[in-house]
């Protein structure tokens, strides 16, 4: 065989110097690399069809999954999850905890930019940190009088009036996101959080037309963290050069868009549509366990303020019924009293199974009298944004009036049911989902500090939470846990229905899609 010249053989090192940068095993230093964005794959334009349109997408100011899925497109946080749920660093190049386990040093990333050009340092961690302390309802008890301190301006502190085990956990948590923004926008921003969109993520914000569609452009300059994709952790690369993430309420437009080439994604189809999508060619679902059903008490006024009512709702309750209707298939629903999945180990009890689905009707009547109910109109709140919670209402209000009570919807879009719920006036119950968590302070309808809708206020659950967030053993996190789990089925903060999966579909030309805790859109790309 004729030996190659030595020109092509240096050439051929070169081209594999140069793909060795895009591989995710380069250095530190080349991982900052302004060009780590671009990558051979990226290109073309993705579809999203989403469930509903957030009123924000400032994702420290709600919990709202519509303001949370879209927004860590834009924005970073200090720290995140890898795909087995461990604090993984992200804008922090690492993070040291001191010995007496109330101080946490950050040493933050060099050379991360924002969208708008500007270098993210120790001042706009701070700055966008307490804003996020003063907004999250997930931080209250963890973080209350935290402080947060600047060494130098790649080196912050935070500093915790307590030791706490599960600290680091909230602030990488997803459901109301620690997101890092210039100084200046984050301390202009107001109650209903920052008035322009600058992140530091692998997409920037490029437009919002209002009813119709959120606008997603590549950040050409995105710093990826030198480590493998992991969860929400590790390299991210922006491999589409335009997002654009539609707002489709009606979810059979969203499976009728899918099918027909309309969105490249669908997110939370229709259940019944689930065998059409099956059969279409080029189509797929992909199905993900979620979390927990809940119904949520107005515990601040009205007949709920009352726990003997609550226990009544919970006796009346077939959550098998319930689960049917919201969810069709038993493909994807689960009786469960559990606040966390039995792979959760140390988290997972099965503590208060006895009431949790007792359908005690004669109970129930007895408990409902016996909280002084009048026969006053209770209100749900509820959206055909979310067929499911739409569906677990109309069946709730059919069984609570076979005990006698008169039950009336208030039906809305998704935005307007998140305004009704923050005023205690409007309603008596309402429906959502909760992802499963990783500690139980993210469950915010536990938390008294939490000022989360539905306003749970018991000091024994305070207390039990205080004691998991300094617990020093996995049998004693354990015992509490199930102590804990006791108390919530007796208070009754929420009615846990039960577990479910949601249906997300996408076309066969959509590579590299995942969902944790939301929808993984870096590292995906779409064949032309």
């Amino acid at each position: 065989m004729r030996k190659k010249p030595i020109y092509f053989l240096l050439f051929m090192l070169v081209i594999a110097m140069a793909l060795s940068g895009c591989s995710g095993k380069s250095t530190t230093k080349s991982s900052n690399a302004p060009a780590s964005n671009e990558t051979s794959e990226s290109g073309g334009t993705l579809k999203i069809a989403a469930q509903a349109q957030p009123d924000t997408l400032d994702p420290t100011v709600t919990t709202a999954e519509a303001t949370a899925q879209p927004a860590r497109l834009v924005f970073e946080s200090l720290v995140t999850l890898d795909k087995n749920y461990k604090v993984a660093p992200q804008l922090a190049e690492s993070y040291k905890t001191s010995s007496d386990g109330k101080t946490v040093t950050f040493k933050l990333r060099k050379g991360v930019k924002f969208h708008n050009g500007k270098e993210m340092k120790a001042d706009d961690v701070i700055a966008s940190m307490q804003k996020w302390e003063k907004n999250a309802s997930l931080t209250k008890s963890i973080m209350d009088g935290a402080k947060w301190e600047k060494k130098d301006d790649y080196t912050v502190e935070l500093v915790l009036k307590k030791p706490s085990s599960v600290a680091m956990t909230i602030l990488a948590d997803q459901t109301q996101l620690a997101a890092v923004m210039p100084k200046e926008i984050a301390e202009s921003a107001g109650p209903t959080g920052a008035k322009e969109y600058v992140g530091t993520g692998p997409f920037k914000f490029s437009g919002w037309k209002k009813d119709q569609y959120l606008h997603f452009t590549k950040f050409k300059v995105y710093q990826p963290v030198n480590k493998p994709a992991s969860g929400v952790a590790g390299k991210k690369a922006a491999k589409v050069k335009d997002i654009y993430w539609y707002f489709a309420p009606d979810a059979s437009t969203r499976s009728a868009g899918l099918i027909s080439g309309q969105y490249d994604i669908a997110l939370s189809v229709p259940y019944d549509a689930v065998k059409q999508i099956e059969s279409t060619p080029g189509k797929k679902i992909q199905p993900y366990t979620y979390g927990m059903e809940i119904l949520v008490f107005n515990k601040k006024q009205g007949l709920f303020k009352n726990v003997k009512a609550r226990q009544a709702v919970n006796d009346a309750l077939d959550k098998k019924v319930v689960l049917q209707s919201a969810f069709t298939d038993k493909r994807f629903y689960k009786l469960e009293p559990g606040l966390f999945r039995p792979e959760q180990k140390v988290l997972y009890s099965d503590a208060g199974k006895e009431v949790y689905n007792s359908k005690n009707l004669d109970r129930a009547k007895q408990l409902l009298q016996a909280s002084g109910y009048k026969g006053e109109t209770i209100k749900i709140l509820t959206s055909r944004d979310y067929p499911h919670h739409y569906n677990a209402a109309i069946a709730t209000q059919q069984q609570l009036e076979k005990i006698g009570m008169k039950v009336k919807l208030d039906v809305y879009d998704w935005a307007t049911l998140l305004e009704h719920r923050e005023n205690p006036g409007d309603y008596d119950i309402f429906f959502t989902g909760w992802d499963t968590g990783i500690v139980p302070h993210q469950y915010g309808f536990l938390d008294s500090k939490a000022n989360w809708p539905g306003w749970t206020n018991d000091p024994k659950i305070d207390q039990l939470l205080d004691q998991i967030s300094t617990a020093k053993t996995q049998d004693e996190t354990k015992a509490l846990i199930r102590e804990l789990q006791q108390e919530f089925w007796q208070y009754l903060p929420v009615i846990n229905l039960g577990t479910y999966k949601n249906v997300n579909a996408c076309s066969d030309k959509v590579k590299g899609f995942k969902w944790f805790i939301g929808p993984v859109l870096w590292n995906v790309s779409i064949e032309s």
